[in-house]
């Protein structure tokens, strides 16, 4: 039987590496950050905050697969501190563009990732 390919990276160690790369993956005015998922060690909590008038502030949940796969799932989007519908066309846009970046950072950081 195959040993699974299990990530061997610290959380602490993740939440620092992303934070350093993610900005670079991001268009320049997002602002993001990164910050452990106390209740999962294989997850980290990433808020980008989109820039310009709109000003939406967006949790995904990034959970390690295995080493070299990522699951990113939309958390909450916020306008002003409230929950607004994430249906609409242009905020399906936003999300569809951070999940790309998000994976895109994933790539960038498999040198760490996998074993």
């Amino acid at each position: 039987m195959a040993k699974k390919d299990e990530l061997t990276y610290s959380q602490p160690e993740l939440v620092d590496a992303w934070n350093r790369t993610l900005p670079d993956m991001m268009n320049k005015p997002d602002k993001c950050h990164v910050a452990a998922d106390e209740a999962d060690p294989k997850s980290l909590r990433i808020t980008i905050q989109s820039a310009g008038h709109q000003a939406y502030d967006i949790d995904f949940k990034v959970t390690y697969v295995d080493s070299r796969e990522i699951k990113v799932e939309l958390v909450d989007v916020e306008k002003d501190h409230q929950a607004v519908d994430e249906r609409t066309d242009i905020l399906q846009q936003l999300i569809h563009d951070y999940k790309r970046h998000i994976h895109e950072c994933a790539q960038a950081l498999g040198q760490l990732t996998h074993a």
